[in-house]
């Protein structure tokens, strides 16, 4: 089953196939979708549906379109909807690490939640969205070479590792992202028959 995830982020496509295996995960640019969607929503459910419906002009294929957000509770829960931009429009990973580090220097309470809201829509109209979170902790410097983002310096509860120190397939076990994946996946192979 062919399925178009709103994206062409090779980590992120990597991720998805990983997870959804035995599904055929598009990127936009294998359906000829090549402008930027504005993600001008208040949350990352918004723009979630936001991305989705935006590819939905273009394609008759089921669509996942994802937002995720680092929420950091010293901080008020930035980045939050901003994470990928927090550091501004151009912001590297690194920058936007950088500026998160910077800001929590002198704070004791480094907790933190990842979350990723995932929107599916199918070509009969149908919407829905599934959630994933991980409570976590900010380090106070970069840890491990490996995944992207914040993943260097995001150490989930009951571990003694940040999401960079994991192999892809551990972090595909746990990860915010897998969650919601899982419960999507779930629930695609429930209504399987009925779509094909």
């Amino acid at each position: 089953m062919d399925i178009v995830l709103a994206s062409n982020n090779k980590h992120k496509l990597k991720e998805v196939r990983d997870i959804l295996y035995g599904y055929n995960i598009l990127s936009l640019h294998q359906i000829g979708f090549n402008a930027e969607i504005e993600e001008t929503g208040a949350t990352i459910f918004e723009n979630a549906l936001i991305k989705a419906r935006e590819i939905r002009k273009h394609t008759d294929k089921m669509i996942i379109a994802d937002d995720t957000g680092l929420f950091v509770h010293a901080l008020n829960d930035e980045p939050g909807v901003y994470s990928a931009r927090y550091a501004g429009e151009s912001a590297t990973f690194e920058d936007n690490n950088n500026k998160l580090l910077k800001a929590l220097e002198n704070k004791e309470d480094r907790s933190a939640v990842f979350k990723c809201a995932i929107a599916l829509s199918i070509s009969n109209g149908e919407e829905k969205i599934f959630l994933g979170q991980v409570n976590g902790q900010i380090a106070k410097e970069y840890r491990g070479t490996g995944g992207f983002g914040y993943d260097p310096i995001f150490i989930p509860d009951d571990m003694d590792k940040t999401y960079a120190n994991l192999s892809s397939e551990e972090k595909d076990k746990l990860s915010h992202r897998a969650k919601a994946l899982s419960e999507m996946k779930k629930y695609l192979e429930s209504i399987k028959q009925a779509i094909r």
